[in-house]
């Protein structure tokens, strides 16, 4: 990356500097301790160090500081100033062009850093009750979880992708209950959930559930003498439901894991018993209690309750020694901030287990807020609630996983439908594309036979096909020179793609994917608008069209990641 090298000349020059015994007492410095940042004027540099820091062990003025470093960097073709105790520098042909060159030696790995220490990761998310259609909620999960498997991927990571069903719990006994009231409607029956909030809180009654009444009735002729077979039948079309759908959103899950089989495997019994037999269970008031408090959590918890049934906690337990068990370096969780109380705990018995706890992250987040037309789209209602599904089918795949994954996650995101919808600038996910088609359509300029308007006659194209197959796969590095000052926004940009990529993948964080192509866009599209690509000048006009072809790649690299198509023509 340009900006480690710009760092790597000055850590070299600074110790070249202490051997010459011209930066006073240097003994203490540590290399590694330089931050590189953005000059707030362009016109400083590229980038920028300040070394005021050294000052403290070279007992000297930051501004001679620097001075002495750079009698020690070998500048190239690059140039160096220094302005108070800041080293400011300007990027030179010769790195613009190995940038670009990279892209093209690179294509669709470039972005990928080298010699990295990768893990095996267990990335969990969604992981909704199979109980009723997905809310946008869940499509945010969906779509920040995919679009991070996809980065940890490229990062080079071995990243396995489980969804966690919640089917164990009495929520699936209400939904039994709940198409039980739809099914006797279907048979003409006067009858519909309670009224009194307090007893409707034990159905669903969402409108959902009358397509799932209509199915069971083609093979049945009324209701079952056992309510399980309604809560099988319920559970099993909605989970069907949820699959197709995170299929049609690009998500996909190498592992659907049921907390039903978990229970019946006898693992959380097991868990349950070892914390006993290690002296981490207490009773009190008849239920079992685990010493969490042990083990940071800011309280004690109850794994049994009185009636002997577990909590919630018990299942997860075991669960996440399951993962770990499964021999996974990292856990990496995508929860709701509702659920910011329960990281402690978990690590905390993961820890009383004789696990490590750091291997477990947890990454919260917050809601989405739906904005129809400057106003926000209430959610709470299960009858009228705005499903994940609807909200794909009005704005499309694309539009929703860009726009659920382009705030930090732990944000609330406000999701403008219309605006989603709308073919102009100021929808983000249509800028983005609408950069890569009109690199594309750049292209297809440069190959394709042109029609003389005044004749009729069809002219030689300014680059046949083979001309630009030849200038992707041996590029000639010579030919960028003649644009260089034009496009070095533009390459350096293209640029710090890989350091946008290594942040991303270290901090967890996608959002900076999306802010990414759209800078890049913004920079492709200013760079077209002041530079004619087809042209007469031949060198001018190949070294234009490889950035294009950069551009192009770039960007296909960074959808692709991100789940989003990237169109040739819009």
């Amino acid at each position: 990356m340009i900006k480690d090298y710009f760092v790597d000349s000055i850590e070299k020059a600074i110790q070249e500097a202490i051997n010459a015994d011209k930066l006073g007492e240097m003994k203490e410095y540590k290399s590694g301790t330089l931050a590189v940042e953005r000059p707030k004027n362009p016109d400083f540099g590229d980038f920028a160090i300040n070394v005021s820091s050294l000052a403290k062990y070279a007992r000297m003025a930051p501004p001679q500081i620097a001075n002495t470093i750079l009698e020690y960097v070998d500048k190239a073709d690059n140039e160096y100033t220094v302005i108070g105790g800041f080293i400011n520098f300007k990027t030179g042909k010769t790195l613009l062009k190995e940038a670009i060159k990279e892209i093209f030696v690179k294509d669709k790995n470039y972005g990928k850093p080298e010699n990295v220490k990768t893990e095996k990761i267990l990335l969990e998310y969604v992981s909704a009750n199979p109980t009723g259609p997905f809310h946008i909620g869940h499509g945010r999960w969906a779509a920040m979880g995919s679009v991070l498997a996809n980065l940890l991927k490229f990062y080079g990571h071995d990243v396995y992708q489980e969804f966690y069903i919640n089917d164990a719990g009495s929520q699936i006994q209400k939904l039994g209950k709940s198409l039980a009231i739809r099914i006797r409607q279907e048979l003409g029956e006067d009858v519909d959930f309670p009224t009194d909030e307090i007893e409707r809180k034990n159905y669903y009654p969402g409108d959902y559930l009358i397509p799932v009444a209509k199915k069971y009735l083609e093979t049945h002729k009324g209701l079952p003498e056992d309510i399980q077979e309604l809560c099988d039948f319920a559970k099993a079309y909605e989970e069907k439901v949820q699959r197709d759908l995170l299929e049609k959103f690009r998500v996909h899950f190498d592992n659907f894991y049921s907390e039903l089989t978990l229970h019946k495997s006898g693992k959380v019994e097991a868990c349950v018993e070892k914390l006993k037999k290690s002296g981490k269970i207490y009773q009190k008031d008849g239920a079992d209690w685990f010493r969490s408090s042990d083990y940071g959590d800011d309280q004690d918890r109850v794994i049994k309750k009185a009636d002997g049934s577990n909590t919630y906690l018990t299942a997860d337990i075991a669960y996440h020694i399951d993962k770990l068990e499964r021999g996974f370096d990292r856990l990496i969780n995508i929860w709701g901030a509702d659920h910011h109380g329960y990281v402690a705990r978990v690590k905390a018995s993961i820890e009383a287990l004789g696990y490590d706890p750091n291997k477990l992250e947890v990454l919260l987040g917050q809601l989405v807020n739906l904005v129809v037309n400057g106003n926000e789209v209430r959610m709470g209602k299960r009858k009228n609630m705005v499903t994940l599904e609807d909200l794909i089918d009005e704005v499309g795949v694309d539009a929703t996983r860009f726009w659920m994954s382009m705030r930090n996650i732990d944000t609330t995101l406000d999701f403008d439908i219309e605006l989603a919808k709308t073919n102009s600038d100021e929808n983000p996910v249509f800028y983005v594309q609408y950069a890569h088609a009109r690199a594309c359509s750049i292209l297809r300029n440069a190959i394709e036979e042109k029609i003389n308007s005044e004749t009729g006659e069809k002219t030689p194209a300014p680059m046949s096909e083979d001309e630009l197959n030849k200038l992707i796969k041996s590029y000639d590095s010579e030919t960028i020179l003649p644009t260089i000052e034009t496009a070095k926004k533009l390459i350096l940009k293209l640029e710090e793609f890989k350091s946008m990529i290594k942040t991303s993948a270290e901090t967890r964080q996608v959002y900076t994917i999306c802010r990414y192509v759209q800078e890049l866009a913004s920079e492709f599209h200013s760079f077209y608008n002041s530079n004619r690509v087809i042209c007469e000048d031949k060198q001018l006009m190949n070294a234009r069209i490889a950035l294009i072809v950069a551009v192009k790649k770039v960007l296909n690299n960074a959808l692709d990641i991100l789940g989003v198509t990237a169109p040739e023509r819009m």
